[in-house]
């Protein structure tokens, strides 16, 4: 590393868990980022700061006034653009060392595989089943560890998934499937619904945390587990997520054999 990088990262370095030689792992990975809105700002500005060699941004969507009392990539002078060019920009001043790699469009079953397949981790913030769905099918395909989150008024929920993998029983992890059914229920848009903003912040960064720890192969998992933050009354759980001998992706009898065949 260069001088300037030792001293950027001298707090990671510092870290025995970390060190000199996580730093470097750091800076070679690559993460992708599905949505750059609540959840998604705040990942990215974190892995931004830590040195993620290159981060991927996955959004069709342009910044809009009402996005900004929550999504902190974005100020004012940035409504009207593409919420992936002002993230480009955003990042690029936070660190100059990370390549910031603009997706521009909506990911979908004839891109997903070979997008996601280009990372070494993923973070899924969308706000739709239809995505969450094939954002899960398609780490499963391209074997790669997936950080889901999600967020309601004052509510947040966090797991990493690596369905490809089986656990101590020889059973499958559990992917998104098991944790939600198929569904075709449209879910409520968080400027309808509201939502406490710094409430993304804290889901947000516990998905940058739970990828920098997926890249580094420290701590404890999150797989097959599922945390769930209360913000108004201060509580968290984690509970066991199972395997779902039932789901259509990793069951007993899987009807989706490719993404072709995803339907959400």
């Amino acid at each position: 590393m260069r001088p300037e990088q030792i001293e950027r990262y001298a707090p990671h370095i510092l870290l025995r868990e970390v060190g000199g030689e996580g730093q470097k792992k750091l800076l070679r990975s690559k993460v992708l980022l599905i949505g750059a809105g609540g959840l998604g700002a705040p990942a990215a500005m974190y892995l931004a700061a830590a040195g993620i060699g290159t981060i991927g941004i996955v959004d069709d969507d342009v910044v809009s006034l009402s996005n900004l009392q929550r999504q902190i990539l974005f100020d004012t002078d940035a409504i009207g653009q593409a919420k992936t060019s002002s993230a480009h920009k955003t990042l690029q001043r936070l660190n100059p060392d990370v390549n910031i790699e603009a997706h521009t469009m909506r990911i979908h079953a004839d891109n997903a595989l070979d997008l996601i397949g280009k990372y070494d981790v993923v973070l899924d913030g969308s706000d739709n089943f239809t995505t969450r769905f094939l954002v899960n099918d398609a780490c499963y395909f391209a074997r790669r560890p997936l950080v889901s989150a999600a967020v309601g008024a004052f509510e947040g929920q966090l797991t990493t998934i690596r369905a490809y993998e089986r656990d101590a029983d020889g059973n499958p992890n559990p992917c998104y499937r098991c944790l939600v059914p198929d569904t075709t229920e449209p879910e409520t848009p968080c400027e309808r619904e509201g939502i406490l903003g710094a409430l993304t912040g804290v889901m947000g960064s516990m998905q940058a945390l739970e990828a920098i720890k997926e890249i580094l192969g420290i701590g404890t998992s999150l797989v097959g587990q599922l945390l769930l933050y209360d913000a108004l009354d201060v509580r968290v759980r984690i509970i066991r997520l199972r395997w779902d001998p039932e789901n259509p992706l990793t069951g007993s009898n899987p009807t989706i054999q490719d993404l072709d065949a995803h339907q959400a």
